[in-house]
């Protein structure tokens, strides 16, 4: 019985999830605003609410947390997300004059959007597979998510990046359970929509040094907690 609720609980997560990613980028459906920014939000908020209803729906104990283990949400919101806005920012700034202060903050909510699909329910819910096979199947159906199949040399090596990332975010999820980590990492990708060149990947490795360093040393000075007692 506790095996078909959990299977129940993700295919009715993941019917959410592709609804709602279909609705956004194969119909007309949000031409009824032309805010970009909102457009974003809506093409990733499909894994958010499928999470949410399985939740809802099967009485799933399931604690989504910004802060995690953190002491308090201040301090991943500080790491995650206010550093990469200022950092990343500021480089625009001095290329192109411009600080695209709404974009990185959308990007990260998009972010977050996703990652409380992925990572808070779906990782959660095949925590007791091996960890190779919930790793392909949360990059499969990742991938297919994004509805994109062209057979191509670009689309492989994006589900060669998904699985990484799935590996890479399934352990900054289970080292901290922290959202606001997560979608940080997930956005890494998202924030440079022009390609990645020499500056994107100084700064992406900076990003990731500085992050994983205080990931570890955090890590160091606090006790292992189980996700379950963690607060919002």
């Amino acid at each position: 019985m506790k095996e078909r609720k959990g299977l129940g609980s993700i295919i009715v997560f993941y019917a959410i999830a592709i609804l709602f990613r279909f609705l956004a980028v194969k119909t007309n459906l949000l031409d009824f605003t032309d805010n970009e920014f909102i457009k974003i939000l809506l093409r990733g908020i499909g894994p958010a609410i499928g999470a949410l209803v399985s939740v809802k729906l099967f009485n799933i104990p399931l604690n989504l947390s910004l802060k995690g283990k953190y002491s308090n949400v201040l301090l991943p919101l500080l790491v995650f997300w206010i550093l990469p806005v200022i950092l990343i920012g500021t480089v625009s700034y001095i290329q192109q004059g411009q600080f695209p202060l709404v974009l990185l903050f959308t990007v990260l909510v998009y972010g977050l959007l996703e990652e409380i699909g992925w990572r808070g329910f779906l990782q959660e819910q095949l925590k007791d597979l091996p960890q190779l096979q919930s790793i392909i199947i949360i990059a499969v159906l990742w991938f297919i998510w994004h509805l994109n199949f062209e057979f191509t040399t670009s689309n492989m090596i994006f589900l060669g990046i998904l699985f990484l990332g799935t590996w890479g975010i399934g352990k900054v999820y289970s080292n901290n359970y922290s959202l606001l980590a997560v979608a940080g990492f997930h956005s890494l990708n998202n924030f440079f929509r022009n390609g990645l060149h020499q500056t994107e990947l100084i700064l992406i490795a900076v990003l990731l040094i500085i992050w994983i360093g205080f990931i570890i040393i955090y890590g160091r000075n606090s006790k292992k907690i189980n996700p379950n007692q963690i607060d919002l």
